[in-house]
């Protein structure tokens, strides 16, 4: 009997703690992965994504971890974890060299030897950080761009663009230290903006060009998508929680009441929503502000045709898309998990924790970026059981 191929996800967001359990089946002669477990819990101990208190920060996994054993029916001992907060960065290198062979075809090894100078360019903005992923963005072989990996190809001289993704060190230990005392071993670690895009976006979408951004209790991360591969990641230290903020300072109450007018669980007169709109307007258009200062950073302002997608805990908050297509003359939309042709779920609040745990039955663990073995259908059909219980 061949062993059963499952893998965890595991994010610990500022907000909540998710564990998804996802396992390879056969089905009509194809492999396609099934949400066998989740589990959820409110997360203490962490400010910004850091962890600011390891004993609070672990009894939350504990927590989520022993709801997604009991639903899985399967011991978690080893995961995928996913790194956010606002220590995600990003630095360029470029690297080149001559081609070896004397027939002048480009091998691993010229790759390699590329890959190592632009790692070497970029290595003074790694100290004391960690680099999660390394993506060659573009290689040019002989002054003429390449499509696609230059491997097997012929010329003299070969140019490679890398995007080094990384994080403060301190920040990936802490994280990993909090699942070992939850008893689960870290295989992998991944940013968490790549991991929601993996289950989040389209092919087609990465093509055209588009930004996910992802509205979390604390932070608002992005990555930037173009001719398919993620050209950047950035965490701007804000989020849903300054809307709740705004409220209370707005009309002077407590912050359990200024949550409770965010979620629309209190309204009157004495809270005209009006103003309330007013204010949750003015704080989301500071946030895509500083989205589009990022883009006009790396040039892509005005070349994503399918332009903002926005998911996390805070998309559900106001005329978002509105908001976020004035701010940055994008299209925009709030991200949906297609579950069938008649039937949609508006919440990829669990896209993290899916996409770590969809890379993980990938078996690509090397650091790089997964590269997809099940279609979208696969995924949503997936899908469909596990979000049945977040239907009405």
């Amino acid at each position: 009997m061949a062993a059963r191929r499952i893998a965890t996800g595991i994010d610990i967001g500022t907000h909540q703690t998710k564990v998804v359990v996802v396992e390879q089946v056969e089905v009509g002669g194809s492999y396609v992965p099934k949400i066998i477990g989740t589990g959820i819990s409110e997360t203490q101990g962490l400010r910004h994504g850091y962890v600011v208190d390891a004993a609070d920060a672990t009894n939350s996994v504990r927590i989520a971890k022993e709801q997604a054993e009991q639903s899985s029916g399967v011991p978690i001992k080893k995961a995928f974890l996913a790194i956010g907060g606002i220590s995600l960065d990003e630095v360029r290198g470029h690297g080149e060299t001559v081609i070896s062979r004397a027939d002048q075809e480009v091998t691993e090894l010229d790759i390699e030897k590329a890959r190592s100078m632009a790692f070497e360019a970029a290595k003074p903005n790694f100290i004391n950080r960690t680099v999660l992923h390394e993506i060659p963005l573009e290689s040019v072989l002989d002054g003429t761009k390449t499509m696609g990996e230059p491997l097997g190809l012929k010329g003299a001289r070969l140019q490679i663009e890398y995007l080094f993704i990384t994080c403060l060190s301190q920040h990936a230990e802490a994280l990993a230290a909090v699942l070992e005392a939850a008893d689960i071993e870290v295989i992998d670690q991944m940013a968490s903006p790549l991991a929601g895009s993996y289950v989040t976006l389209t092919k087609d979408q990465k093509i055209k060009g588009c930004v996910l951004a992802n509205i979390g209790a604390e932070t608002v991360s992005i990555v930037v998508y173009d001719e398919g591969m993620p050209i950047s990641v950035k965490v701007f230290p804000s989020g849903s929680t300054n809307i709740t903020d705004d409220l209370a300072l707005g009309f002077k109450i407590s912050l359990e009441d200024a949550e409770r007018i965010k979620l629309g669980r209190l309204g009157g007169a004495m809270y005209p929503r009006k103003k309330v709109d007013e204010i949750i307007t003015i704080r989301f258009k500071n946030l895509f502000e500083l989205i589009d200062k990022h883009l006009r950073a790396i040039g892509q302002r005005s070349s994503l045709p399918a332009g903002i997608i926005i998911s996390g805990g805070g998309s559900g908050q106001g005329n978002i898309s509105e908001i976020a297509k004035g701010a940055l003359n994008l299209p925009a939309r709030v991200a949906e998990i297609k579950i069938s042709p008649d039937m949609k779920v508006r919440d990829a609040t669990w896209a993290v924790a899916y996409g770590l745990a969809l890379w993980g039955l990938t078996g690509d663990t090397d650091g790089s970026l997964p590269q997809k073995s099940f279609t979208l259908e696969d995924i949503s059909n997936s899908l469909r059981g596990f979000m049945k219980q977040f239907m009405p």
